[in-house]
């Protein structure tokens, strides 16, 4: 499809900065001239920038932040993203929604696209909000998904968490393979089943992490929300 037909919301976050690398020619407003809280002002941006695409990645991501500070998240994560629907459905364009593999439980992981989701904090409780409000759309994708920093920002990382964590890079690049497809529904983008160490040290086998448990923090950490890939796999191909 036409580029230049795709919008990108959040091109200041980690995802956004980085899909600008790789997909330098989608359209990527500026949270001044298209806040996702400001109905009139993001309908009048887009009827002078015609979209067919939206990719809805701005949200207010930090759990700890969220806990301290919830009505944020509600009006950001839920409220925000309801408008995106709107605006989706008044200029019939698709959707596709980043949300996070912190919707399931994390009891046993290798969650699939219909297995029941159970947040297990308020960041997550948020971000299932605006998946909500997305499965009210038809011409809408949900993508789970969970990326960091190309470099690992922290000293230690969880021993004791699973997850299905790539780096931002990787998951852009995931993600961006899907603009020229027609899938929609649910699909998990990730990569293999880990722990956050390991993840942590294959993104730099040299640089010293120390090991932290997920009873050492003060915020409630799932144990493993890794993700079952395979309709991505099937759709796209197992090496993209």
């Amino acid at each position: 499809m036409d580029h230049s037909k795709v919008i990108f919301t959040g091109e200041s976050g980690l995802l956004g900065t980085t899909f600008k690398k790789i997909v330098p020619d989608l359209t990527y407003p500026l949270l001044e001239e298209f806040d996702i809280l400001k109905y009139d002002q993001m309908k009048a941006y887009v009827q002078t920038h015609p979209f067919e695409l939206m990719i809805h990645a701005a949200a207010f991501t930090s759990p700890p932040q969220i806990d301290k500070d919830p009505m944020t998240a509600l009006d950001v994560n839920i409220v925000g993203t309801a408008n995106i629907v709107k605006l989706c459905a008044e200029f019939d364009a698709r959707l596709i929604y980043i949300c996070t593999d912190y919707v399931f439980k994390g009891d046993k992981g290798n969650y699939k696209e219909d297995d029941p989701v159970f947040p297990v904090n308020k960041y997550a409780w948020s971000k299932l909000g605006g998946e909500c409000a997305v499965r009210l759309y038809d011409k809408s994708l949900i993508v789970r998904t969970t990326f960091g920093p190309d470099v690992f920002p922290y000293e230690k990382a969880f021993v004791d968490q699973w997850t299905s964590r790539e780096s931002v890079s990787v998951i852009a690049r995931k993600i961006s393979k899907l603009i020229d497809t027609d899938a929609l529904g649910v699909m998990h983008v990730c990569g293999e089943r880990k722990t956050v160490y390991e993840f942590a040290k294959r993104l730099d086998p040299s640089k010293e992490i120390g090991e932290l448990s997920v009873n050492d923090v003060n915020f409630v950490v799932p144990r493993d929300t890794s993700l079952n890939c395979e309709r991505y796999n099937e759709l796209i191909g197992k090496e993209s």
